[in-house]
């Protein structure tokens, strides 16, 4: 498959970064510096803030330095796909010691995060609702079970998340088959459990509350 996005540029920390983050969501890229030609299958091109002055493409995508660099990732696609903004984001959620979080655009999986409290997976949720604004739907789903944090993360949800934003409450049987002793394994565990609870169907919870923002 040909790749659609080149990274060019001759910084270290830069190219270091938006490479994981491309790797992470298995996107193919090409490696340019900001000097070389771009090839004419490529789509987008991203660079720092400093290169961009030397790449001749008329989608180029700027990282800045103190910026998520899945941010311009999700940028980056949306150029190829021709969207201004992805129509539909979920958040899932797998309740418990440790916390599973995954978003998805559009149904693909863009961020995976693990949090260690209650307190980080709500200020973590809130901030990517908060940041992520242009989705046509935005919903928050929270697998439940009988021994999930469910109930607690509802009412906390309901007081601190803008109106517009939905949240389902998902059953959690099936969710999680991956299992291991490692640390890395367990947080894998969360993180898949959170990918099937957002991709699946849940009772709609009714909303007290809302901020309008």
């Amino acid at each position: 498959m040909e790749a659609k996005i080149a990274v060019a540029t001759v910084s270290g920390k830069a190219y270091y970064l938006l490479v994981k983050a491309l790797k992470e969501r298995k996107i193919d890229f090409l490696s340019l510096t900001p000097f070389e030609n771009v090839p004419l299958n490529v789509k987008v091109v991203i660079t720092t803030e400093t290169e961009r002055k030397h790449i001749k493409h008329p989608s180029t995508v700027v990282y800045q330095e103190s910026a998520d660099p899945s941010a311009v990732v999700d940028e980056a696609i949306k150029l190829i796909e021709g969207k201004t903004a992805f129509e539909t984001l979920v958040v899932g959620i797998d309740p418990g010691k440790t916390f599973g979080l995954a978003v998805l655009n559009d149904g693909k999986v863009t961020k995976t995060f693990t949090c260690s409290s209650e307190d980080e997976a709500v200020k973590t949720v809130t901030a990517i609702f908060r940041q992520e604004r242009g989705s046509a739907v935005r919903v928050l789903k929270i697998g439940s079970s009988p021994s999930s944090y469910a109930g607690n993360l509802l009412s906390l949800f309901d007081d601190v998340l803008p109106k517009g934003v939905a949240i389902e409450v998902v059953q959690e049987a099936g969710t999680t088959h991956f299992s291991g002793q490692t640390a890395h394994k367990r947080r894998l565990k969360h993180v898949m459990a959170a990918i099937k609870i957002a991709e699946r169907h849940g009772q709609i919870y009714k909303r007290k509350g809302a901020l309008t923002t």
